[in-house]
């Protein structure tokens, strides 16, 4: 997905872009944009959720600002591992280590969001910067969403979706 991010003061925002499932066992894998106070870098926060458990965060400055121009985040999330990247540079890898009992999220299928909300309580130096309502509307712009994904029919798609096969 290229996302080009909320400009000026998006002090207290999140900007995501992110798969998820549904209810209180969800996995999610996540890309979050902290907003910043003018003139202060964004924070990238990545997170894992499996079966409803997140606490698997870390977080990057950009090397770049990313409110000037688009830039293509990708989560490339197989049987093996969870990378992201930025502009096709891999930021972190999260990888399954399911068989020594860290939790690896591939019992239920995702479907992908984004979002910007109001998490004026802890995304900008931890909630000590508040949302200025003044500087609203809070605009990021997405295009060019291009998923390839394996289709999850259940269960059985673990196997599936694991196989190497042109249509994986």
């Amino acid at each position: 997905m290229l996302v080009k991010l909320v400009p000026g003061n998006s002090a207290g925002t999140v900007t995501a872009y992110y798969v998820s499932s549904t209810g209180d066992r969800h996995d999610e894998i996540d890309f979050e944009f902290l907003g910043n106070v003018s003139g202060q870098p964004y924070i990238i926060h990545t997170n894992v959720f499996v079966q409803g458990n997140g606490s698997r965060e870390q977080q990057f400055y950009p090397w770049f600002d990313p409110t000037a121009d688009y830039h293509n985040y990708t989560i490339h999330w197989n049987p093996a591992a969870i990378v992201w990247y930025v502009d096709s540079v891999p930021i972190r890898v999260y990888r399954n280590y399911e068989s020594q009992g860290v939790p690896f999220p591939n019992k239920q299928g995702m479907t992908v969001y984004s979002s910007l909300w109001n998490a004026d309580n802890w995304a900008t130096r931890g909630g000590l910067e508040k949302i200025d309502w003044n500087s609203a509307p809070f605009v990021a712009k997405y295009r060019d969403f291009r998923a390839r994904a394996c289709r999850w029919n259940g269960p059985s798609s673990i196997n599936q979706c694991a196989v190497n096969s042109p249509a994986n």
